[in-house]
C-alpha cells in the first residue's frame, strides 16, 4: 500500500516512517525541504500544509494518510493556519483523491473540555473534528509524553538532571504522567494503517505501561543516570511562568512555555482506559527501560 506521511522529519516522524517501511509500505513524505528526508525511506514530495496545491499533489495515488504535523509554540494564528486549516485542506484533498484511510496524531489531554485551554489543544481538537467528520476510515491516536533518546522533552530532562546541582520540579510534583517510548508509538501507527475492525473509526489514548508522579519520574531518571543523591527543589508555577515569559521569546524550539505550564497544571496526563492495549496487543517498553535506553 502507498502511504503518505506528513511531519515525517520531526521527532516522532522518522520512527513512524521506518516502522511503515519495515512493514513493507511504499511511502511518500510531505516535506518542506527534501534534504531533511535524505536518510529516510520513501519518496519526498516538497510542499507545505498551507499550500493546497502541494497537498493535492502529495495525496495522488495514496491509499492511506498518516498525519503527524504539529507545532508546539508560536502565535495562535499559526496554530490555526498550519494545524487546523492545514488539516482540513489535507482531508479535503485526501477525499478528492480517493484515499481510503486517515491516521492522525493527536495528543493526550485533547478534549471538548480542554480545547480552549491553550492554542495547541484547540488545534488538536479541530484536527480531530476534521478527520472524524470526513467520512474517511480513520484512526486517531492521543499519545501521552513521548520519550526517546534522540528528541522530544526527555533529552532536556536528562541535561537538567546531569548539569544542574539541584533538580527543579515544577509545582508539587504530584501530578501523574504515563510516558510512552517513541518506537512503541511508531508501532501503533504502523498497525493502524492495515488493521481492520475493531480499529477503524476510533480514538485511542496511548500511554506506556507505567504511571508515575513527576516526583517519582525525577527519582527514576536520576537513578538511571547514577545521580540518585542529587537533591530536588519544588519551584512554584508562578515563578516558572516568569521564566517562561522570557525563554519563550528566544529563538529556536523552547521546551518551557507558558502554555506548557498551563497544560501541566491542568491535571494528570494519563490514559483513561486500556482500549489501545487490548485492541492492538503490542509490547510496550517500561519506564525504567525507557530511561535506561536514554541515559
Amino acid at each position: 500500500m502507498k502511504v503518505l506521511v506528513t511531519g515525517g522529519t520531526g521527532f516522532v516522524g522518522p520512527h513512524v516512517v521506518r516502522a511503515l517501511a519495515d512493514a513493507g509500505h511504499d511511502l511518500k513524505l510531505l516535506v518542506r525541504d527534501s534534504t531533511r528526508s535524505r536518510e529516510l525511506p520513501g519518496e519526498p514530495v516538497v510542499g507545505e500544509m498551507t499550500n493546497t496545491v502541494s497537498l493535492q499533489h502529495a495525496v495522488e495515488g495514496v491509499g492511506t494518510v498518516v498525519h503527524l504535523v504539529a507545532i508546539r509554540q508560536g502565535p495562535e494564528e499559526e496554530f490555526k493556519r498550519v494545524m487546523e486549516q492545514g488539516t482540513r485542506d489535507l482531508v479535503s484533498a485526501a477525499k478528492d483523491a480517493g484515499v481510503k484511510r486517515f491516521v492522525l496524531m493527536s495528543a493526550l489531554g485533547t478534549s471538548k473540555e480542554t480545547k480552549d485551554l491553550v492554542p495547541y489543544y484547540h488545534a488538536k481538537w479541530e484536527m480531530e473534528q476534521a478527520v472524524e467528520g470526513s467520512g474517511l476510515e480513520h484512526v486517531i491516536f492521543r499519545p501521552s509524553f513521548v520519550f526517546g533518546r534522540d528528541g522530544g522533552i526527555l533529552p532536556t530532562f536528562r541535561k537538567l538532571a546531569k548539569l544542574t546541582p539541584v533538580t527543579p520540579i515544577i509545582g508539587s510534583g504530584e501530578q501523574k504522567i504515563q510516558p510512552i517510548w517513541v518506537d512503541d508509538v511508531a508501532a501503533y501507527f504502523a498497525a493502524a494503517v492495515t488493521r481492520e475492525d475493531p480499529v477503524v473509526n476510533r480514538t485511542f489514548e496511548l500511554g506506556g505501561p507505567d504511571i508515575v508522579s513527576w516526583n517519582g519520574f525525577w527519582q527514576r531518571l536520576k537513578a538511571a543516570l547514577g545521580m540518585r543523591r542529587r537533591p530536588s527543589v519544588h519551584v512554584p508555577v508562578g515563578l516558572m511562568r516568569v521564566n517562561a515569559l522570557v525563554t519563550e521569546r528566544l529563538p529556536g524550539n523552547i521546551p518551557l512555555t507558558r502554555d506548557l505550564l498551563t497544560m501541566l497544571e491542568h491535571g494528570d496526563n494519563v490514559v483513561s482506559n486500556d482500549d489501545a492495549v487490548q485492541t492492538f496487543q503490542l509490547p510496550l517498553v517500561s519506564l525504567d527501560e525507557q530511561l535506561r535506553r536514554s541515559a
